[in-house]
């Protein structure tokens, strides 16, 4: 089930009645039901999947706290490692693995033949097999302590609102929230509702109206020009992050109303003045499980550069490989790592340029000239997410850097749709969020409700419920592109 239909325009609102009005000791079942329901509506058998995932983690994670011994310890959390990694390996992974291995066979003069496994990417899995293994790795660290109540741990690996496409949360976060007792509370459902509907402006409003212009060009990379190709990264750019933040946000909402917080995914990525200032503020649940439990466990940077660099590296390209069983993911994951390598490198020769030039640190034009290029640097990398398939992408390489003469570079806005109309609804929109990220970007502000607005609420999920039909009057719902993931 997807937020932007008519499916759960109906489903969400039965699920808070019943929840509102069922006793306590109701509420868990009613949740994980609903969960199970939101992800079969999907695939149904694949939810054999999740509980797969889930009933390993768990006694895994009790008997891990039970023993004294670390070799049985270390035994169990390999076994939780190897079959949820395992899982996500097969139905992810295999058939692009298969064919890298036959290719590469190809290549040295073998001669083998790659037959496809027909396999149906469980919607989700990279999502709930994180969320797995940190609640696993925690209790083996001794950091949080086995949740007995098997319940209670399904409901966190499948709470509906960020089941599909995060954000990836912790147990100490997300399981105490679950257990207590949560009424309906105004100030509640107006942030909740606010949230939702700024997600849904996102997706349905800007990121649904960028795809048209985006596709053009990246499904036909043949025929595009370099302008064509410029223009439509940007607008990838911008269109990604209103469809990622977009559920995001609606995510979180759906779990506020419930007196739930989900954690912040997104902090304004394109404010970033650096490539690591974007990933501190870019899929903010991805980077910090990275962090903590690959680059910390790698060493950091407690240790020589050239290790500290190479940590770096494997990180990036676990999180390209994360992305999607694709090298263009591989190549984009591992473009960041040599971005934020060639930054660490480089540093201490900007800033003594900086001081030479007397240009100070916090100086406004410093801030503008960072943004710029790394705003550049990212959508040069957007390049290699969006392509559909290494091919196209020596198209699109070649064709931006060569597909440059005067007669091609005048037909590229026709060729991709781009009307005077499209131009206007797309810059006031962009606008309209750029409004609507710097107001929720104040947490104090955003977080302070009031019962006086009550009504508000209302008028909210009026103009929510009037976006969902008037999407699905136009033509149905899209999927986000992180499901996928």
């Amino acid at each position: 089930m997807i937020f932007n239909s008519i499916e759960f325009l109906i489903f969400y609102p039965l699920v808070l009645l019943l929840y509102f009005v069922l006793p306590k000791q109701f509420k868990w079942p009613l949740l994980l039901a609903a969960s199970y329901i939101f992800y079969a509506v999907w695939n149904p058998p694949l939810i054999v999947l999740i509980l797969f995932t889930t009933a390993v983690s768990y006694v895994s994670a009790i008997i891990i706290e039970k023993t004294e011994n670390k070799r049985r310890k270390k035994f169990w959390l390999a076994i939780t490692l190897i079959t949820s990694l395992g899982v996500l390996f097969f139905f992810k992974y295999f058939n692009f693995l298969a064919d890298s291995a036959v290719s590469l066979w190809n290549l040295f003069g073998g001669e083998a033949d790659f037959i496809a496994l027909k396999l149906i990417l469980p919607v989700g899995i990279s999502f709930y097999t994180f969320q797995t293994l940190s609640y696993v790795i925690d209790v083996y660290r001794g950091d949080i302590k086995a949740e007995r109540h098997f319940g209670w741990y399904a409901l966190f690996v499948s709470f509906f609102p960020q089941l599909v496409a995060g954000p990836i949360e912790r147990p100490d976060h997300l399981l105490p929230q679950l257990k207590e007792t949560h009424k309906l509370e105004a100030d509640n459902a107006f942030v909740g509702l606010q949230k939702m509907a700024i997600g849904f402006f996102k997706k349905i409003v800007v990121a649904d109206l960028l795809a048209e212009f985006v596709n053009a060009v990246y499904n036909s990379p043949e025929t595009a020009t370099g302008l064509g190709i410029v223009i439509a990264s940007v607008l990838f750019s911008v269109q990604i992050y209103c469809d990622f933040s977009g559920y995001t946000d609606i995510a979180i909402g759906c779990a506020r109303v419930m007196g739930i917080r989900l954690m912040q995914n997104f902090d304004r990525p394109y404010r970033a003045r650096s490539i690591k200032e974007f990933w501190a503020r870019w899929h903010i649940s991805l980077s910090t499980w990275f962090r903590d439990y690959l680059y910390i466990p790698l060493g950091g940077n407690r240790c020589s550069k050239a290790r500290h660099y190479f940590n770096l590296f494997v990180v990036f390209f676990v999180s390209g490989l994360w992305h999607g069983a694709s090298w263009t993911f591989v190549i984009w994951g591992c473009l960041h790592g040599i971005y934020q390598i060639i930054g660490m490198m480089t540093k201490k020769p900007r800033l003594a340029l900086h001081k030479a030039l007397h240009i100070k640190e916090d100086s406004l034009f410093l801030a503008l000239w960072q943004r710029f290029w790394t705003f550049v640097l990212v959508c040069f990398s957007w390049i290699f997410f969006r392509a559909n398939s290494t091919a196209d992408l020596g198209v699109l390489l070649k064709n931006l850097f060569t597909g440059w003469n005067l007669e091609a570079m005048s037909e590229t806005v026709s060729s991709m749709g781009i009307t005077l109309t499209a131009v206007i609804v797309t810059v006031l929109s962009i606008v309209i969020l750029s409004m609507l990220d710097s107001i929720c970007s104040d947490t104090a502000l955003y977080e302070k409700g009031t019962a006086s607005r009550q009504y508000t609420v209302v008028w909210i999920t009026l103009a929510v419920a009037a976006a969902w039909c008037l999407l699905l009057s136009v033509g149905g719902a899209s999927a986000f592109i992180y499901f996928q993931f």
